[in-house]
């Protein structure tokens, strides 16, 4: 409403410069005073209208920019591991916030031309219509010639732009890998290495806004040039029809009605020059705005179940499972089967590459598995609601995740936390031997960890991603190689403290060490994704070529009995 109204006030002035020439002619000059006062207010009036919707645009692409984050958020939240390896982190982080930043500007800069623009020129249009037939013609052609120009600038521009989006992914995933993996790159002396890689990526980039550019560059200036054309035509247009008039008054009021006339074809141009303005920002918000429609619209690969409760409590089964990675054509786990009955404690051990994290990643339903069934308390995973299924279980990654916070916050964490207490975290810290090395901290259970726990140790954030699982008190504790950075004192102590603390809940342990798994209920070997060994240590030990292998790398002969 505040654009139509600024249009209206703007499509007013040149009626009151016709009317002004017209008094101006005739002698009036109160009356010039008068249309010229009033003209003055309206021109005001419509530079407050364009301050108001400027902001109020400027506010509601600010709020447009915060849904689609959040909307983002959310879906990616909701995604499988392969949803997100799909798009890749980089590129996920690059459509919430570069091309968020792209269509955020393109509403608050852009959207008062586009709906601006076109409002003028129809009406600009209209109200030229009735004039000299020859004028209105000229007037036409140009914006056919001005839109012709405008549509195929656009076409070719989107080409380039997403290929500029493309490559903006590439060089934010090529600085992440060189943040992340600033350690490595120091000690191997790879700085000259991965700047080659940054600059080819930066050079990719570099090119492709180039080509954009050029595409975009001489828009403007032509469309000035037929602007300018046009003025010119219908100047040439009217001294031949001035100079078909006899008389001087008749001239002059002939006068008046070009002037009026060129006043609004300028406007239907210039509404044409402001689409071109926009169009600079268009091609690259729109191909933001697909990459963002893109994210928001895919549907998880992995749905959610309807099942809340379990049939039984605390038990986890494999049924002749199988699973591959997408894309890979070879199996990771081959006819997985075995149970895990309530309260008792299993561990899964094998060399590397043997699936034993899979293994763990399909307990929670980070993929499904090609063939077969997994079961928790009883009901397929694929049944559960996503959430009713992760409640149940304390989950302790291969590599220590710390999220930016206190120490209380970290362990602390998820859902239903707020019913937790000071001392439930101070009991888990406990329990994961963390006790001693926060009471060392500052300010204790509220001392900062910063991203990734980059200001503690590795054993340290292993002890706190520990807590975090005991503090959920679940019925189920996954343990993926949770105590591979701790020293073998703590890591005893730490077992013992669990085996004690814990009893009644479910405890499935991924290690790479015997001495870590040697008093599990059950041991599970793995080798190139099938279980090739299970029972006890004494057992397999007479039983398994492969644990005794390992065994005996790890351990002496004292240690082995």
């Amino acid at each position: 409403m505040l654009i139509l109204l600024q249009v209206w006030m703007d499509l007013k002035i040149p009626e009151y410069m016709g009317d002004i020439t017209d008094q101006i002619i005739l002698n009036h000059t109160d009356v010039v005073m008068q249309k010229g006062t009033e003209m003055l207010i309206l021109a005001f009036a419509s530079l407050i209208v364009s301050f108001i919707a400027g902001f109020v645009l400027a506010n509601l692409s600010a709020l447009a920019g915060r849904n689609m984050r959040l909307m983002e958020f959310d879906v990616v939240q909701s995604l499988s591991v392969d949803d997100i390896n799909r798009f890749t982190a980089a590129s996920l982080i690059t459509r919430s916030t570069n091309d968020v930043t792209q269509v955020q500007n393109f509403i608050a800069r852009g959207l008062q031309a586009v709906i601006k623009a076109p409002i003028i020129a129809v009406w600009g249009l209209l109200k030229i219509s009735s004039s000299s037939i020859e004028w209105t013609l000229v007037t036409a052609a140009g914006m056919a010639v001005l839109l012709f120009m405008m549509m195929g600038t656009l076409h070719f521009a989107g080409i380039r732009y997403r290929r500029v989006q493309w490559f903006t992914d590439i060089v934010n995933r090529n600085t992440r890998e060189n943040l992340d993996g600033i350690r490595v790159i120091r000690a191997y002396n790879a700085e000259d290495h991965q700047e080659e890689r940054f600059d080819g990526s930066s050079k990719d980039l570099l090119n492709n806004n180039i080509s954009a550019i050029k595409i975009m560059a001489p828009s403007y200036p032509l469309a000035q040039a037929m602007t300018n054309f046009v003025t010119v035509g219908i100047y040439w247009i009217g001294a031949g029809i001035l100079m078909g008039i006899a008389g001087q008054e008749a001239r002059f009021l002939k006068y008046s009605d070009m002037i009026v006339f060129t006043s609004y074809a300028t406007m239907v141009l210039t509404s044409v020059l402001l689409m071109f303005g926009v169009m600079r920002m268009l091609p690259r918000a729109r191909v933001s705005y697909a990459r963002i429609r893109e994210v928001i619209e895919t549907v998880p690969s992995i749905s959610d179940g309807t099942v809340t409760e379990g049939r039984e409590k605390g038990t986890v089964e494999f049924r002749d499972v199988s699973f591959s990675y997408p894309g890979s054509g070879r199996k990771v786990l081959e006819d997985i089967s075995f149970r895990v009955e309530s309260g008792s404690t299993v561990a899964i051990i094998g060399s590397t590459g043997s699936g034993k994290t899979t293994l763990v990643d399909l307990m929670l339903r980070f993929h499904d598995p090609d063939t077969g069934s997994v079961l928790v308390d009883g009901v397929d995973v694929k049944d559960f609601v996503q959430e009713s299924l992760h409640n149940r279980i304390g989950y302790v990654p291969q590599n220590a995740i710390i999220f930016s916070g206190t120490v209380e916050m970290n362990v602390n964490y998820g859902y239903g936390s707020e019913d937790r207490t000071t001392d439930n975290v101070r009991r888990a810290l406990a329990i994961a031997q963390a006790e001693d090395f926060v009471a060392a901290l500052p300010e204790k259970e509220q001392s900062h960890i910063s991203q990734k726990g980059k200001n503690i140790s590795g054993g340290q954030k292993q002890r706190i991603a520990i807590a975090r699982a005991v503090c959920r008190e679940p019925e189920i504790y996954l343990l993926d190689d949770s105590f591979s950075a701790l020293d073998y004192k703590t890591d005893k102590a730490l077992r013992e403290a669990l085996r004690r603390e814990t009893q009644g809940s479910t405890v499935i342990i991924v290690a790479q060490r015997i001495g870590t798994i040697r008093d599990a209920d059950e041991i599970l070997v793995l080798d190139e994704g099938r279980i090739v060994g299970r029972g006890r240590h004494r057992e397999l030990m007479q039983t398994c070529q492969i644990y005794r292998d390992i065994a005996r790398s790890q351990l002496t002969e004292e240690e082995l009995l």
